[in-house]
């Protein structure tokens, strides 16, 4: 099957019946390979209420290779980098665990996993990391102080 079959179909399931929590869509000027994902923060996480925009990006070669997964919304957390690129560490997308049958809806289900529990034993934030592991209040504190920022941001929009 072509990667354009692929992700015509898996977009397809995806966007007939989405995932609890997430809202995608293609960008006006998007391929097929560029998808809008907005993950709402399960409640009782730490970053609930959130939402977050991550932007996922299916390369030609997919799914033999694994797609790139970037927060365009700010968020303080050890496994992605707090800047404007957003790169996120997750394990099932490192080279060497992708497997070309891991679907995208798994992406999204490992994705709202590292809200609901991030990994500081793989961080991309190793200060973030360690906050999470010996000032568990700080970094709840740390963390919540970025979702009301951006609650406060969205409610203006």
């Amino acid at each position: 099957m072509s990667s354009t079959r692929r992700i015509t179909k898996e977009y397809g399931e995806l966007t007939q019946s989405p995932p609890e929590g997430y809202t995608i869509a293609l960008g006006p000027n998007d391929s097929l390979h560029t998808w809008h994902v907005t993950v709402a923060a399960p409640a009782g996480c730490i970053y609930h209420p959130g939402r977050y925009g991550v932007v996922v990006t299916l390369p030609t070669e997919y799914p033999f290779k694994a797609p790139v997964v970037k927060f365009a919304t700010r968020i303080y957390h050890p496994n992605v980098t707090n800047d404007s690129l957003g790169n996120v560490c997750l394990g099932l997308l490192k080279t060497e665990n992708w497997k070309p049958s891991t679907k995208i809806v798994a992406v999204l289900d490992a994705l709202r996993n590292l809200l609901v529990e991030p990994l500081p034993e793989d961080p991309l934030e190793e200060s973030i990391a360690e906050q999470y592991r010996n000032d568990r209040e700080g970094f709840d504190k740390a963390a919540k102080g970025f979702v009301e920022r951006l609650n406060r941001i969205m409610t203006l929009q």
